[in-house]
């Protein structure tokens, strides 16, 4: 099928332009095609924007083992409501995603359930690095040191030298110093002032072992990814990059800091901690000039009971993955930022870093997803209206300009202005060396 995007102004790779888009099947097959071109559907898209698909390389989707918060299928809705048209998860699931086996068995998930593209992570422990030596249906090694449980908290130097010396795959950690953390929770102990959160997951923990893997990537020479940076101090560690190392900012560590927490309390709590205003003020600026190269969610669902919980017994995360997109088109209207760094850092830079060819771009050859926007669409978030499972925002009651109307997924049109199409499933791309796959080093 052929479907003609006509009059859009469109954010290519050389700049923004006022043209049309042909789709042909699961591909973009040309930009500014012969006026005697016929398509089988023609689309008027005068006065919006068209976007390459939001690529989210930072969710937690909670399948298996925890679905009562997120699964595959609601996670995937809310992503292309949001205009994210291909999502990575994190391993942390019950089971934990820890070999090839368990990998095969998500991806095989996925394809029942899902209406976008997936990857899966596979998580580190301190005993599979020979699992690790040998994956090859996943974007990348994710390591938790610090902030989990179980075997997949690596903290030992042992193992990381190991992980770091004798894998290839690239690698991408939680950072957060696990003496630190210890050390400010029994100073704390006893507290139920959730603003005690980012005193105990202090600015002190995240620096010390984003330092530490920083320094295991530069001797072992591997590439490495650094999640969520929530403090200036991190910004400075990563702008030696030496074309190792990457990183990534979430709209929580942007948008908010310890001044909410009277105002939001444990629905802010996060892992890392949200910091000071100072700290959103320097992660803007470290994304502005390049330093941090993209922003992802880190969307983290919980139940709206349980994030209620007094705490320290109430967890940590929050949904964001169909909101992100409308907040960064926000702060376009704003006048922050623009709608070409927008898509450099939620759509061309995640699709560098995992090295997903012909994604992340609107471009001949590339693969059609993409999202059609209206920037000057006024709407208010509701809780009662997410499509997460968890059916809650931190950012309830927030009214923003700029938001997605349409998205397509290889091609195939899986949201239109409210609607999902949920025929969609199974229909998507997945990663897969195996076969090929569509994850491979691009120039």
């Amino acid at each position: 099928m052929k479907t003609l995007i006509q009059g859009a102004t469109v954010v290519l790779p050389e700049g923004t332009a006022k043209t049309n888009v042909l789709i042909d099947g699961e591909k973009i097959v040309e930009i500014d095609p012969a006026a005697q071109i016929t398509a089988d559907e023609v689309i008027d898209a005068t006065g919006l924007h068209l976007l390459p698909g939001v690529i989210d390389d930072q969710v937690h989707f909670r399948d298996p083992g925890l679905t009562h918060k997120e699964d595959l299928h609601t996670g995937s809705r809310a992503c292309v409501k949001g205009g994210v048209t291909t999502f990575l998860e994190m391993p942390n699931t019950a089971p934990a995603t820890i070999s090839a086996e368990r990998l095969a068995e998500k991806l095989a998930l996925a394809a029942t359930k899902c209406v976008v593209n997936y990857g899966f992570y596979i998580g580190a422990t301190p005993e599979n690095v020979e699992e690790l030596k040998a994956a090859s249906r996943t974007p990348g090694i994710k390591i938790f040191i610090g902030s989990s449980t179980g075997d997949l908290l690596v903290d030992d130097q042992d193992a990381l030298e190991r992980i770091f010396a004798e894998t290839t795959l690239p690698i991408t950690a939680h950072c957060e110093d696990e003496t630190t953390v210890r050390r400010n929770t029994a100073e704390l102990a006893g507290t139920s002032d959730v603003a005690d959160h980012s005193r105990i997951r202090d600015h002190e923990a995240a620096i010390i072992a984003t330092a530490r893997a920083i320094d295991l990537a530069f001797r072992h020479d591997h590439r490495f990814h650094v999640l969520h940076v929530s403090t200036a101090a991190e910004t400075n560690l990563i702008a030696d990059h030496r074309e190792l190392i990457t990183a990534e900012a979430c709209p929580h560590h942007l948008f908010f800091n310890v001044d909410d927490y009277a105002r939001l309390g444990t629905l802010v709590q996060m892992n890392p901690s949200i910091k000071t205003v100072d700290d959103n003020r320097r992660l803007w600026r470290a994304l502005l000039d390049g330093t941090i190269q993209v922003i992802a969610t880190d969307h983290a669902p919980h139940t709206l009971a349980e994030k209620q919980v007094d705490y320290p017994k109430s967890p940590s995360g929050l949904p964001a993955v169909e909101n992100s997109l409308a907040l960064l088109l926000d702060q376009v209207h704003r006048g922050h930022c623009t709608i070409e760094q927008v898509v450099a850092w939620m759509c061309d830079a995640p699709a560098r870093v995992w090295d997903l060819v012909n994604k992340g771009r609107i471009e001949r050859g590339y693969d059609a997803d993409l999202v059609l926007v209206d920037l000057n669409k006024t709407a208010t978030i509701h809780n009662a209206e997410q499509e997460t499972k968890s059916k809650w925002s931190p950012w309830d009651g927030e009214t923003l300009t700029g938001w997605p109307v349409r998205t397509w997924v290889m091609g195939r049109e899986v949201f239109r202005d409210g609607t999902i199409d949920d025929d969609a499933r199974g229909k998507e791309a997945q990663f897969d060396h195996a076969r090929g796959g569509f994850w491979k080093t691009r120039a």
